[in-house]
Formats: C-alpha cells, structure tokens, sequence
C-alpha cells in the first residue's frame, strides 16, 4: 500500500467522519444551509473550482485502479469530485438548483448522511489499520 493512498484515506476519511458527524448533531441547520447554498450562484461557482481543484489533485496524484479495495475507492472519490467540479462549473446555477431539489436533500439528509458516515468509517479505518511501505522502497501510487 503506498504512502499516498494511507494519506488520502485517512484525510478524505476523517473529513467524511467528522463533516457527516457535525450534518447529523446539526440537521436543520444544515439543511437549510445546504439549501441555501445551491440557490446561490457565486458560492455554487466557489464551491465548483474548490471540488474541481481536489478531483484534480487526487486524479493527478493517485489514478490507481488496482491494488485492493482501498486505493479504487480513493481514486473513484478523486474521480468524482472531480465530475462534481466540472458540473457545478459548467452548468448554469439554475441547472444546479434544479439538480438538488432532485435530490430531494431535504427529505433524505439523513441518507446521505450514513452513506458520507459510511465512507469516513471505511476510509478511516483502512487507512490507519494499512501499513506503508518500508522506508526507502520505491513503491509508486
């Protein structure tokens, strides 16, 4: 297991664990929040180059699809911030609005709150279970 992929892991892990936590003890607020947010224009276009930018880093860095469960589901989270990026820049803000209503994400917040719980628990535990490679092994990503 490379060095970079028990990184990732445990940093999108704990990111995932400690933001679906936070959305859980804070559900209205995060809701309306969330809401708020997508109806905004200029935070969408933010929140697009943000995402954009670690799909980028983390397909640039770790495009790994082999090796184990850990490494692909690493570079498929890069991958998908990644599309995420390009669809919150591409589309128009209305387009983005519509897309989360779809979603229906002040009905399901709870679902996708377990599903983010879910991912952090795994990414977390992998992670610091996986032990890197022995100094000085060249291994690649």
């Amino acid at each position: 297991m490379s060095r970079l992929t028990i990184f990732l892991s445990r940093l999108l892990g704990l990111f995932f664990l400690l933001v679906a936590i936070t959305m859980f003890l804070q559900q209205q607020n995060t809701v309306e929040t969330v809401a708020m947010f997508f109806r905004d224009p200029p935070l969408i276009m933010v929140l697009g180059m943000i995402t954009l930018a670690i799909g980028l880093a983390i397909v640039l860095a770790h495009n790994v699809w082999s090796g184990g469960a850990l490494p692909v589901v690493v570079t498929l989270l890069g991958w998908l911030f990644l599309i995420r990026g390009i669809v919150l820049l591409t589309l128009p803000p209305t387009e983005v609005s519509a897309l989360f209503e779809m979603l229906r994400f002040s009905r399901f917040a709870p679902f996708f709150e377990l599903i983010m719980l879910i991912i952090g628990a795994y990414l977390t535990f992998a992670g610091f279970r996986a032990s890197p490679p022995p100094t000085g092994t060249n291994v690649s990503a």
